[in-house]
């Protein structure tokens, strides 16, 4: 093994393990308690219809953890491995720029500690770019199954893909290509059929739900940027955070505007979501995660971009203030009954034994535990709820975006 694959190697490891164990937040506890509580065939038949994903990655996580276990450490390295076949894939591809880019890349190092499917997916994404590059068939329809059965967003890269060979001309290759997705598509319809049903009716019963798919909005627009190039980090105040982050993704961004196979991918995927988002609110950043060793094989060699995208790494790995909600810490706090929105009570049921309770039904307690979390999407508002049937305000404790508050009547 060569001495920069090495060096690729241990920077992608160490700075995956750092703050591994942190708490789990809501989407990772989701992930967790679907592992670890239903069984392969209930993933798909119970589990998945009332989800917005297709289910390989709850499958293969509950594999991966029936090995290693459900710790944070369990569940996250499945993610962590992903993450760096990816980088690997990148070195023996490109080079070293481009994979140590995307090893320091302080978005990707986020999501690779993630115990979700964004990470599986760009390994299943560049894979079937590597295949469409190569002109290999069978690879890219398995790599397009793949993607498309982990992470329906993944369909806005095949559609830059058969963009490609429609703005050359290639209507064979288009047809080929085309039908790759569509298949995959076609497969996924009985469950994706169910699932886009239910989520219609989420969308009407929960008056803000759009707000987390991710309307087409100004603030959502500039998101990407920024966070491809400076992570999750956020700070006050903001309007420093918003110069500092701001220019530098300015900068980067200026790197991308080259007329090459990658930025086209880059360029074209974004644009696809973007336009798809105005029919379908789906414009959130980290659900453009897999185009960014796109963005790391435009930029190539650049020293300043890469010392830049190590320095907002280790100020998100080593400041626990950037860190996930600290339902860790929290559920260590609790001891009966948790009074909060039912459907945002994974992570005290992966963390704790308490008894959770609707905070929007009856309340026979003199004294109650309430985290006020999710509410803003249900349009609820406990205080005045609570205040109405007779009930004070003791006591705030704040656990990192995650408030516990003790009422007493």
């Amino acid at each position: 093994m060569s001495k920069p694959l090495l060096t690729i190697l241990f920077i992608t490891i160490v700075l995956r393990l750092i703050s591994l164990n942190q708490s789990l937040w809501l989407d990772e506890a989701i992930s967790a308690n679907v592992a670890k509580n239903y069984s392969y065939s209930q993933i798909v038949t119970v589990f998945s219809p009332h989800d917005f994903h297709s289910p390989l990655y709850y499958l293969t996580l509950k594999s991966w953890c029936s090995v290693f276990g459900y710790s944070e450490f369990g569940l996250r390295s499945l993610s962590v491995l992903f993450s760096l076949f990816t980088v690997i894939l990148v070195y023996k591809c490109f080079g070293f720029w481009p994979s140590l880019l995307l090893s320091l890349n302080p978005l990707f190092v986020y999501y690779s500690q993630e115990a979700r499917m964004y990470s599986m997916v760009t390994l299943f994404v560049f894979c079937a770019f590597l295949s469409f590059r190569k002109n290999k068939i069978f690879l890219y329809y398995l790599f397009t199954l793949l993607s498309l059965f982990t992470f329906y967003g993944s369909i806005f890269f095949f559609a830059s893909v058969s963009l490609y060979f429609l703005i050359k001309k290639d209507y064979k290759k288009f047809t080929i290509y085309t039908l790759a997705p569509v298949l995959g598509l076609l497969l996924l319809s009985p469950l994706l059929s169910v699932q886009l049903k239910n989520s219609q009716e989420m969308l009407s019963q929960v008056s803000n739900w759009s707000l987390v798919l991710g309307k087409l909005n100004l603030k959502n627009l500039l998101l990407i940027p920024i966070k491809f190039t400076s992570g999750r980090i956020s700070f006050f105040p903001k309007i420093i955070y918003y110069i500092i982050s701001g220019s530098f993704a300015l900068f980067v961004f200026s790197k991308l505007i080259k007329k090459n196979i990658y930025s086209f991918m880059f360029w074209s995927t974004l644009l696809i979501g973007i336009l798809f988002s105005v029919f379908t609110p789906m414009l959130q950043y980290f659900r453009f995660l897999y185009i960014l060793p796109f963005m790391c094989l435009i930029i190539d060699k650049n020293k300043v971009i890469g010392l830049f995208f190590l320095f907002f790494s280790i100020l998100y790995l080593s400041n626990s203030s950037f860190h996930r909600e600290d339902w860790k810490s929290l559920s260590a706090t609790l001891q009966n009954n948790v009074y909060m929105i039912d459907s945002f009570a994974d992570p005290i049921k992966y963390y704790s034994t308490a008894i959770i309770s609707d905070i929007r039904g009856p309340i026979i307690e003199n004294n109650i535990t309430v985290i006020p979390y999710g509410e803003a999407i249900h349009g609820f508002d406990h205080n005045t709820y609570l205040t109405n049937l007779g009930y004070k305000k003791i006591s705030t404790q704040n656990f990192r975006e995650i408030i516990r508050e003790n009422w007493s009547k």
